[in-house]
Order: structure tokens, then sequence, then C-alpha cells
């Protein structure tokens, strides 16, 4: 399967998409954890360019034109390779985010994020868990954990409370892929609910 963790910054996915692909190996899985946007050499050459910097670094097309840039790395050098051997992949962020983060809360283009991904992309996990959780707390957390890669977390809580929104719209538009897992409560708390949501 092709897992993907969504949700907004400091929500804790990437501690749930680590501790499933963890879980999956333990019960004999090949599984591969990989991240967004990285996750492949070129991919993660391109992450510094998007994460790092000012808000205004990018205009929201460019960045967008940069993600399915790394995106695509990504999937022909790392997921597609994986997924063709048989291997599970855990991925921390895929399509949705750029669907949420350019395509509602950055720019509201949103047919031009789903252009690109048919054109540049064209697949989908067969599974999506997207960590819910306040963005006020998630919001501290994340600036709490410090580094340099801060550019979304700089724009603010009204632009965390505008992906939230888009992530569980997002959800209501896909229910058979995108499973919303409460993200409120201990990391072991939060991952036995993604456990029960594995079919």
């Amino acid at each position: 399967m092709f897992i993907s963790f969504e949700g907004i910054d400091g929500s804790g996915k990437s501690t749930q998409a680590r501790l499933l692909a963890d879980r999956l190996r333990a019960r004999g899985h090949e599984t591969v954890l990989t991240r967004e946007p990285g996750g492949s050499d070129g991919a993660e050459q391109i992450r510094a360019l998007l994460v790092e910097g000012g808000q205004e670094r990018w205009s929201p097309e460019t960045e967008l034109l940069l993600f399915n840039a790394a995106r695509r790395d990504h999937v022909e050098r790392l997921i597609r390779p994986a997924l063709d051997r048989g291997a599970w992949v855990v991925s921390d962020r895929f399509a949705d985010s750029s669907r949420v983060y350019q395509g509602v809360a950055r720019d509201g283009n949103r047919q031009l994020v789903e252009a690109l991904h048919c054109l540049v992309i064209g697949i989908e996990p067969d599974l999506t868990f997207l960590i819910d959780m306040d963005p006020a707390a998630s919001l501290a957390r994340s600036k709490a954990r410090g580094g340099t890669e801060d550019r979304f977390e700089s724009l603010g809580l009204e632009f965390q409370q505008r992906l939230r929104a888009g992530f569980l719209a997002l959800a209501r538009e896909y229910p058979d892929r995108i499973r919303v897992i409460d993200g409120e409560g201990p990391e072991d708390a939060v991952a036995a609910r993604v456990l029960a949501a594995l079919p």
C-alpha cells in the first residue's frame, strides 16, 4: 500500500508516519518511510528552497511548480520503484498538501493544482491519514521545535486555521481514501487510532 499522512504544521503527522512504518516493519512488511517535499536526492535539494526563507520568497504559482518538480522526482526515483517491488510506502505528506496549501490557503487555485497533478504526477495514495488538531496548539508545538524550516509556520495562526478547514473539506471530498484521526493526546494514543483505521 501507499499511505500518506497529512495535517497542519505541528499536528504530529511526521511522528505518526514513523510509528506506523515501524509497526509495519515489525509485522514483516518491507516499508519505505519518506517525506515531502523530499524523499529523493533531487527532491531534497528542492525542499530547502521551499521550506526555508521568507514568507514571500515565491509566488504561490512558482511554489506549486517547485512542489510538483520535487514530487515528480520523488515518485520516479523512490515511490514507484518501492511499490513495484511490493514494498509499503509511508509518506509524510503528498499531493493533498498541495491541494490545501497552494490550492486553498495560499492562492485558491485548486484547478491549477489538479491540472498539474494529472499531467506530471498521476498517482494517489491508497490511504491517507489526516491528523487533525487545534491550530493554535499545533502552531505552538511547531514553533517550540525551532529550526530553519519555518516558512509556512511564519504565516501565522489564521493561515493554519485556513489549512485545517481545507484539509477537513478534502476529507469530505475523498471519504473513501482519507481517514480523519484525532491528533490530541499522547502520541501512543494517536498511533492506536491510526492502527484502528488501517484496513
